[in-house]
């Protein structure tokens, strides 16, 4: 029997309040999580930095849903690939999350010394709004911008919603 691989989809905006800096840069992205193929495909766009990119990864868990501050989660001290040295760009990656070098050696210790232990804790907290991705430089070298990443309701989600909402409507039209 095959499994049916479950995706979930994630974005982020990023900006120096997030962080916070007084950083006018920006950007975003999409992050996609597969738990079949335990993958987590990562995509970037940023601009307007005030100093040169010097590190990119995920912090995760924060103790809040969509505040606070954590450990780096995923490879360090950056993403193989991301785009150093400049003030703008675009990366895009996909990470084997059962590959250590996709994570933080401590953040894998933190969670039971397994990938599989790491992939579960990040999945985790990236589907409960504690995980961010920040892009650090020359200019703040904890970090420049950041952004929570936010899930993206399944198609089966919103047309249930859709379908609540319009049912609320006829019921309060009849109401009138």
């Amino acid at each position: 029997m095959s499994a049916q691989a479950a995706q979930f989809q994630y974005l982020v905006t990023l900006n120096g309040p997030n962080e916070p800096t007084t950083s006018l840069g920006i950007g975003s992205g999409t992050v996609n999580y597969d738990d079949v193929a335990h993958t987590l495909e990562l995509q970037v766009t940023f601009s307007g930095l005030t100093g040169n990119t010097t590190a990119s990864h995920i912090h995760a868990p924060t103790a809040s849903p969509f505040s606070g501050t954590a450990g780096v989660a995923t490879t360090t001290p950056s993403f193989a690939g991301f785009p150093l040295g400049v003030t703008s760009g675009s990366f895009s990656n996909t990470l084997d999350l059962t590959s250590a070098s996709s994570y933080n050696p401590a953040f894998i210790t933190a969670n039971g010394g397994t990938t599989a232990g790491a992939e579960s804790a990040l999945a985790g907290a990236m589907a409960g709004g504690q995980a961010y991705w920040n892009i650090h430089s020359t200019f703040a070298a904890g970090g420049e911008i950041r952004g929570f990443l936010v899930p993206v309701p399944e198609p089966s989600v919103l047309a249930l919603f859709g379908l609540g909402a319009g049912a609320m409507a006829w019921r309060l039209r009849r109401r009138i």
